[in-house]
């Protein structure tokens, strides 16, 4: 058996519950994959692309939908070994990647070095939709997962004093006819490291240039996402079921009891219905 068989065995087999089946499940019930889709893969080179490339390469093999997948990877600057890296991963993994360049390490160095985390994320998500559509894609798949969905939401409450969490799809604003999909929605992050310890693969952390040159220690801890990461950490450890009851939460929000609710940017106070 091929290395790279070996490793499909293991997704489908091994991970089945803990991945697999999440993941096929998440395709269900938010209908993130239709019938003759063209979805643009966006591999990162971090584990959590990766996993979700394999299960959508998986997917279009044993599947019963019609679609099509192109696995891209954007190269922002990385160094020549990162870059590599990721090149090398791709092949031991079977995925046929296809890199495109462009220099938004080299500008956002220029412009804004302040906060290159948020101007870098930015610069990438435009210039994604943009190879979407260049490539005829009407969806870009991006390796968020469980863990991810459920700190953005308390980072939502405790920072931005809101309500609101990461959607498994949603349209572009900007760039008419690509949605975006999230198929690793309902799988843990331990589930991803799991399985990319047992398959004995290296993936980037973060290639980052400017994590690399100016990185800090305390500047993680420090970071608020981090502390979400430590606080779901502690709270798993009191009870099972929580993380699972905040992102439920989140699909079981009752209006009755609620102040006050926003969408579209017009606010709505419970006042507005209460003697009626």
């Amino acid at each position: 058996m091929e290395r790279y068989q070996e490793i499909e065995r293991s997704l489908i087999k091994k991970y089945r519950k803990e991945i697999w089946s999440k993941f096929i499940k998440a395709i269900k019930d938010y209908k993130l994959i239709e019938e003759n889709d063209k979805i643009m893969v966006c591999i990162s080179g971090g584990k959590d692309s990766f996993v979700l490339a394999k299960c959508i390469q998986e997917v279009k093999k044993h599947g019963k939908i019609n679609f099509e997948a192109r696995f891209v990877c954007m190269n922002p600057g990385y160094a020549e070994k990162n870059k590599q890296l990721i090149i090398d991963n791709a092949k031991e993994m079977n995925i046929p990647l296809e890199m495109f360049e462009s220099d938004i390490f080299e500008v956002v160095d220029k412009v804004d070095f302040k906060s290159p985390c948020y101007m870098c994320a930015k610069m990438r998500r435009g210039h994604l939709y943009a190879k979407a559509q260049e490539i005829g894609c009407n969806k870009i798949a991006l390796g968020h997962h469980f863990d991810d969905v459920i700190e953005t939401t308390l980072l939502s409450m405790f920072y931005g004093a809101e309500i609101k969490t990461m959607l498994p799809k949603l349209h572009s604003d900007n760039f008419k006819g690509v949605d975006l999909i999230r198929p690793l929605y309902l799988v843990k992050e331990d589930d991803i490291k799991s399985f990319t310890k047992y398959n004995e693969l290296t993936f980037l952390n973060c290639a980052c240039k400017f994590t690399a040159e100016n990185y800090v220690e305390d500047k993680e801890t420090k970071s608020k996402r981090y502390a979400m990461k430590q606080l779901i950490k502690k709270l798993r450890e009191e009870g099972k079921d929580i993380d699972h009851n905040i992102f439920k939460a989140m699909d079981n929000v009752n209006l009755s009891c609620i102040l006050g609710t926003k969408k579209d940017g017009e606010y709505h106070s419970f006042l507005e219905d209460f003697d009626k």
